[in-house]
């Protein structure tokens, strides 16, 4: 399964492949994540009218690409022929996991609709131990772990954020208020620190996450005084803009690693 920990330091995720550093979810910013040593791509799920799965945040091309118009009223080739900043296409899913078979891949589900479509390229690239699928969405999620045959994990939905909030508040179980974890399929919770004006992320947070058997990461993070606020918290990954500033911030403080790569491009589950 993906490796959503990493002992005695965090996991640095590049939010988007590092937008801040590279042109976001673009082949470009994911081969400059890899070139700093990093092993986590954060990116953002859409399916085209044709039912293609593409990588980018937003529904529209608009603000990234040389043209305008919603993905789901796109075909995959209307879209093939736009450009980004970088000069590419729009990243499919398929191509962009083999392409990149030692890297680990945090995939926001950005649509309903896209999950079937998705799961069935992440299993046809044997990428299941490498990917965890992300959403705001509960019914998404679900969707996700149902249609997996090979055990795609998930991050833990906004009502069970809910409910581990409220066993971290109240100083009891997260099982006794339902929040699921590892035995179904839930690896992490991805969350920011404060939500709403009301604090998310502390000590007590964290230790029920981990109570619950779940990884804590947090977005997206590019103050690095903040990072280092969050490692002293216990939280497991940082999900950033800034993934070169915030590997040099773990260089100068003697916690940077190299990750392993993934041990098979083709191994579906540990």
């Amino acid at each position: 399964m993906i490796p959503v920990t990493a002992p005695r330091s965090i996991i640095i995720l590049a939010h988007r492949g590092g937008g801040d550093e590279a042109p976001e979810n673009t082949i470009t910013a994911f081969r400059h994540t890899r070139s700093l040593g990093l092993r986590h791509i954060e990116t953002d799920a859409h399916l085209t009218a044709d039912g293609v799965v593409v990588l980018n945040h937003d529904p529209t091309v608009d603000r990234c690409y040389d043209g305008s118009g919603l993905i789901s009223q796109m075909t995959w080739h209307e879209l093939s022929q736009l450009r980004n900043e970088a000069g590419e296409q729009m990243p499919l899913l398929g191509e962009t996991l083999e392409a990149f078979p030692d890297m680990y891949f945090n995939i926001d589900a950005k649509v309903s609709g896209v999950e079937g479509p998705m799961v069935d390229v992440i299993e046809e690239h044997g990428a299941t131990g490498r990917v965890l699928v992300a959403s705001f969405s509960e019914r998404r999620l679900r969707r996700v772990r149902e249609r997996t045959r090979m055990g795609i994990a998930t991050s833990l939905g906004t009502q069970g954020v809910v409910r581990l909030v409220a066993a971290a508040q109240t100083g009891t179980s997260p099982s006794s208020w339902g929040v699921p974890g590892l035995r179904h399929g839930v690896a992490a919770v991805q969350v920011p620190t404060t939500s709403s004006c009301v604090r998310v992320v502390d000590r007590r947070f964290v230790a029920a996450a981990h109570t619950a058997g779940l990884a804590v990461h947090v977005w997206t993070i590019d103050d690095l005084d903040e990072v280092v606020d969050l490692m002293e918290l216990g939280v497991d990954g940082i999900i950033t803009n800034r993934p070169r500033a915030v590997r040099d911030l773990l260089v100068e403080r003697g916690l940077w690693f190299e990750p392993p790569a993934p041990s098979s491009s083709r191994h579906p589950r540990d």
